[in-house]
């Protein structure tokens, strides 16, 4: 089970966006997420008249390594780590490890 998902809020804890927050949009399989407007980067593209495609420099999320996100946490306002436990009924759940409370219900 991973520790981030698609939709979850988290906030950028290093690098040129430190402080910023933003919804992951994709988990990728190198421990990568893409989040949005954060880690913004302009590519320079060439036009392709066949597939209507215009040309220009487009500016797009590029992914951050999981290590310099933090999940956040509304009832703290805070980013929090996550920890991984065990139901009773055999699911297992994230949960913030500042207050226990559980992410997943």
């Amino acid at each position: 089970m991973r520790k981030l998902k698609k939709g979850d809020d988290v906030i950028v804890l290093t690098g040129k966006d430190k402080g910023k927050r933003g919804t992951v949009m994709s988990v990728r399989d190198d421990d990568r997420v893409l989040v949005q407007n954060v880690n913004m980067v302009k590519r320079h593209t060439r036009g392709n008249p066949n597939r209507g495609v215009a040309g220009g420099i487009i500016e797009k999320e590029a992914p951050v390594h999981v290590s310099n996100v933090a999940l956040f946490n509304h009832v703290t306002r805070k980013a929090d780590r996550v920890g991984i436990k065990t139901l009773e009924d055999g699911r297992k759940v994230r949960f913030f490890k500042s207050n226990g409370e559980v992410v997943d219900v």
